[in-house]
């Protein structure tokens, strides 16, 4: 391995680590305290809808970052699968990242957001908690498959 690609290497797993972190904060962090405001403040500030739409604002700008990682991580990972470098597994994960990433950033953001905007009433429907759900699984699938690739390319790197 040249030089140059084991910086691009140490780049891209940190990258994808940063990614991951990210999310994982999103879900463990952002949305409790989000979704949580009364906790918080001792009495109910913002209603379920609003504290949605806040959060609906943080997964927006998270979707940049994910749409970003899933293009880094398919041109990386086809790079080296040209190159001779193929794995299953690596390719189930990548497969995994980029279909996730994809549905959550063109499929279930735009709906929920879509559904939000025809207020609140849309937002307690089952259609809609459906789709929360199914956008939820989706981003922790997400979250995991980037893992996965963080940890297949650290044991490549370190042979």
């Amino acid at each position: 391995m040249s030089t140059t690609f084991r910086y691009i290497t140490m780049f891209y797993i940190i990258f994808l680590a940063l990614v991951a972190g990210a999310s994982l904060y999103a879900g463990i962090v952002v949305a409790p305290v989000t979704f949580g405001t009364e906790n918080i403040l001792g009495s109910k500030v913002l209603s379920r809808y609003e504290e949605g739409q806040i959060m609906t604002q943080n997964f927006l700008r998270l979707s940049y970052v994910v749409t970003f990682s899933v293009a880094v991580a398919f041109l990386y990972e086809s790079y080296k699968y040209k190159m001779g470098e193929r794995d299953m597994w690596t390719f189930m994960a990548l497969f995994l990242v980029v279909t996730t990433g994809i549905m959550f950033s063109f499929y279930y953001l735009p709906d929920i957001i879509s559904m939000q905007q025809l207020g609140e009433q849309a937002t307690q429907t089952q259609a809609f908690d459906d789709m929360h759900k199914g956008s939820s699984l989706d981003f922790k699938i997400f979250i995991f498959a980037t893992i996965f690739l963080i940890v297949k390319n650290l044991q490549k790197a370190m042979k």
